[in-house]
């Protein structure tokens, strides 16, 4: 029997697309909705699934990119074979996404049994959400938003890509929210910051939904409700990455500094009266 059904899945993977990109964290708000609907959080099944169904939203990302990713990776490619080809700035960024991607992949295979165990509590949850929350204004009020991207350096991309492991170990503290915050710092201006993490995101989670495919298969996860999870969380994520884009080039995070602060706070509330 899967340890998700398919209505399961359908909601799962619909609040797996709006969150994936916001920086409200997409991890925090799969947990809080799984332990709602009685689904065991920590089990091996739905934390394979939690991250399989990733990678439909990852899709969302290439799908709307899919212009610049494929001139980045054209330039790559072309960077390879000519010398004269490597002093443009799409191939240099090609290599720092690679390299930038390299610190969450090592933590996340060495943190394997923290990550799936006691830091996949509700309460860690909750308290990231805040804390995150708090980085995420401070960021946004100290930045100076004044470099776009074509602006980034190597330094910027390995300092972002590696403030994904801060999700990573965190769940509620935000990937996105991780990545925009170290953007915004670096005084990228909003737009940039947000789009950096979009490149960042791909190779991160498309490895992260893969590795886990097995495992949730193997646990119990039935192929449909992965399939269906996955096709939802797609659709969605395309709409919220059109709307994000928009949102960030006109506001502040304020509004998703209030969001994390509430919900963190009715999270705490919830576990303690023994509601989650």
């Amino acid at each position: 029997m899967s340890a998700i059904s398919v209505g399961q899945a359908v909601v799962l993977g619909a609040v797996e697309g709006v969150t994936e990109f916001l920086p409200v964290s997409s991890t925090g708000h799969l947990k809080i909705t799984e332990g709602l609907m009685g689904i065991p959080v920590d089990d091996n099944a739905v934390v394979g699934f939690s991250a399989v169904i990733q990678v439909g939203a990852i899709a969302a990302v290439l799908v709307y990119f899919v212009k610049d990713i494929v001139r980045i990776v054209s330039a790559w490619f072309r960077g390879l074979r000519d010398r004269e080809e490597r002093y443009h700035h799409d191939y240099r960024f090609a290599w720092w996404v690679i390299c930038a991607t390299i610190p969450i992949v090592a933590v996340g295979l060495a943190a394997k049994p923290l990550i799936e165990g006691p830091l996949a509590s509700l309460w860690v949850v909750a308290g990231s959400l805040i804390v995150g929350s708090g980085v995420m204004w401070a960021a946004d009020q100290m930045g100076r938003h004044k470099r776009g991207e074509d602006d980034t350096s190597f330094k910027d991309a390995m300092l972002v890509g590696s403030s994904q492991i801060l999700a990573l170990l965190f769940p509620g503290f935000s990937r996105s929210g991780a990545t925009m915050s170290t953007a915004l710092l670096l005084d990228l201006d909003r737009v940039a910051a947000t789009r950096l993490s979009f490149f960042l995101g791909i190779p991160a989670l498309t490895g992260a939904g893969l590795y886990e495919l097995k495992d949730a298969l193997g646990a119990g996860t039935g192929a449909l409700p992965l399939a269906v999870g996955t096709a939802v969380s797609f659709l969605v994520a395309y709409a919220s990455i059109a709307w994000l884009l928009r949102f960030v080039s006109k506001h502040s995070f304020n509004a998703f500094v209030i969001y994390r602060i509430i919900i963190g706070l009715s999270l705490f509330g919830l576990l303690g009266a023994g509601v989650l």
